[in-house]
């Protein structure tokens, strides 16, 4: 059994190591399995890291946040503690349901609000306080043209504060996925982004470089493949970070993107386990050395 178990383990590690692209100054820093006993633990779709990395925001897509500390070594996460678990409101201060709850994009303003897009009556809110009731922000009529189930998935903010965030599905395979800007009251389209492969955005950020971060995943029908690209404010100068293999990572669907102490640029990514007990809670780093 020892023998058998050492052989798991070294072609997991073989799988982490050679199942992926990355470009040149890209690493893996660390990989850590969330695990908590909570019912409501589970589905996470966003996440944010503060500035130090050693705080951090999580999302559940069924409309639970999580808020706690960050346990390092060596700068690789240890643990995970939650100091904070709150369900989600809608205006009224109603619960979310099954139509209003499915929770996916995550972001966090300058001055703490908590931003979050939702795929099921696909819109953005705002949480000034995120036990308290959703702030409306007025939705964009393309957003009732948004096929069910593969809506507003992604969600950044940048420096300013207006918020970005795009469907998972373009509507063809051929046709671009439209950035949408939300500024000074107003929704815009900011730029377009190529779709490239079977790959379907899940996550985004805006890194303190400027650039926008597009985390994107495929199902290929016995796992998950990920991809992260950059691009500029334009949509223009696409840069493919890294791309994995099926099974290197499970269902990675959250992104933060921050500057660690070395000056690096670091990417936070989380996974989705679907509440399957074969799936897991994982957390995953890459340093970007430029």
């Amino acid at each position: 059994m020892r023998r058998l178990l050492l052989l798991i383990a070294l072609l997991a590690g073989c799988s982490q190591a050679f199942g992926q692209a990355m470009a040149s100054g890209v690493t893996q820093v660390g990989r850590f399995i969330w695990l908590n006993d909570d019912p409501a633990f589970g589905g996470m779709s966003g996440i944010e890291i503060s500035d130090d990395g050693s705080r951090f925001i999580a999302l559940s897509d069924r409309s639970t946040l999580w808020e706690g500390s960050v346990t390092r070594k060596g700068g690789v996460i240890t643990a995970l503690t939650p100091e904070l678990i709150t369900p989600l409101h809608i205006s009224d201060g109603s619960p979310t349901d099954h139509h209003t709850g499915d929770s996916e994009g995550l972001a966090l303003g300058a001055d703490g609000t908590v931003y979050i897009s939702f795929e099921g009556l696909a819109r953005v809110a705002a949480y000034p306080e995120v036990t308290g009731p959703a702030v409306r922000i007025p939705r964009m009529p393309a957003f009732d043209a948004m096929q069910p189930n593969a809506a507003l998935e992604a969600l950044a903010i940048d420096a300013e504060g207006a918020i970005y965030t795009l469907p998972e599905r373009s509507g063809s395979a051929m046709q671009p996925y439209p950035v949408y800007r939300y500024k000074d009251g107003t929704w815009t389209t900011a730029f377009e982004i190529s779709r490239e492969g079977p790959f379907l955005p899940v996550g985004a950020d805006i890194g303190p470089d400027g650039l926008f971060y597009l985390l994107e995943r495929d199902f290929t029908g016995i796992g998950f493949r990920s991809r992260v690209r950059r691009f500029d404010m334009t949509g223009g100068g696409a840069e493919t970070l890294l791309e994995t293999r099926t099974g290197v990572h499970d269902n990675l669907e959250g992104i933060s993107v921050w500057r660690d102490q070395g000056g690096a640029i670091r990417m936070t990514l989380i996974a989705d386990d679907n509440f399957k007990f074969f799936q897991t809670t994982e957390v995953v780093e890459y340093r970007v050395a430029d």
